[in-house]
C-alpha cells in the first residue's frame, strides 16, 4: 500500500490523502468504520482511494450552493430528494464518491426511500464539488462511470457547470437542472457572500427567479 499525503497551504486547511493499492473490500471496511457521523468524504476508483477532510470554507461554500439549489427547486416547483455527501458506489465497476453534496431532480420519482443503490437506481441528476485546494478531476472521472448527467464544480471562487454529453464532461453556461440558469448569475449570487448573510442572498435569488417566471421572453 502506497501513502500520499498532500499537505494544505497555511491559509486553507482541506487535507488530503490518497491511498494506492486498496481493495474494494478494505475500502468497504473503512467506509463501515468511519460511520456516517463525519465530515470526511471517501472516492475510491480502481485500487486508488482518497480521503478528503474538508475546511470549514469549504463548508460554508458547500452548505450556500447547496441552498441554491433547494431555492431553485423550491421555485420553479420542481421535486427535489437531497442526500447530502451519501456514498455512491458500483462494486461493478470499482468505483465510488461521496460528493459534497447531491441532488435527485429530473429522476426524483424513481428514488424510493432514503437508500440508494446504484445498480438498479439512476446517479444523482446534481453533484456538488467545492474545490479548494484539491482538485476534483479524479472523482470527475468516477462520476462519468458512474453516469452522473451535472456537476456544479466551485473552483477559484466562482463556479462552472459540466454536463455529461457524449461519455466526457463538457462546461455548459446554463444548467441542465435548471435551464434558466446561467453559472453567470450562480457566481453573482456567490459574490453577495463577502458582504451579506446568507438569508439576504437567498431572498435575492428567490427575487430574480420571480422576475424571470414573469418576464414575457420565459418559455417557462
Amino acid at each position: 500500500m502506497t501513502v500520499t499525503t498532500i499537505n494544505p497551504s497555511p491559509e486553507k486547511t482541506t487535507q488530503r490523502v490518497v491511498l494506492s493499492n486498496i481493495s474494494w473490500q478494505t475500502y468497504e471496511s473503512l467506509l463501515a468504520e468511519a460511520g456516517d457521523k463525519r465530515s470526511s468524504r471517501f472516492s475510491y476508483s480502481q485500487g486508488v482511494l482518497e480521503i478528503i477532510m474538508p475546511s470549514d470554507l469549504h463548508e460554508t461554500v458547500n452548505c450556500l450552493l447547496k441552498q441554491f439549489v433547494t431555492t431553485l427547486s423550491d421555485e420553479l416547483k420542481l421535486k427535489r430528494k437531497g442526500f447530502g455527501s451519501t456514498t455512491l458506489n458500483r462494486e461493478d465497476l470499482k468505483q465510488g464518491a461521496e460528493p459534497d453534496s447531491c441532488f435527485y431532480i429530473q429522476n426524483v420519482d424513481r428514488i424510493r426511500g432514503r437508500k440508494i443503490n446504484l445498480s438498479i437506481d439512476p446517479p444523482p441528476d446534481l453533484i456538488i464539488e467545492v474545490d479548494l485546494t484539491s482538485p476534483s478531476t479524479n472523482r470527475f472521472s468516477i462520476y462519468k462511470n458512474l453516469g452522473v448527467p451535472e456537476i456544479w464544480r466551485y473552483l477559484g471562487e466562482t463556479v462552472q457547470f459540466f454536463q455529461l454529453q457524449n461519455g466526457e464532461y463538457a462546461s455548459c453556461e446554463y444548467s441542465g437542472a435548471f435551464p434558466i440558469v446561467s453559472s453567470e448569475i450562480i457566481n453573482q449570487f456567490l459574490q453577495m457572500a463577502e458582504t451579506e448573510d446568507d438569508t439576504t442572498i437567498i431572498d435575492a435569488l428567490r427575487v430574480w427567479v420571480r422576475q424571470q417566471l414573469r418576464s414575457p421572453d420565459n418559455d417557462q
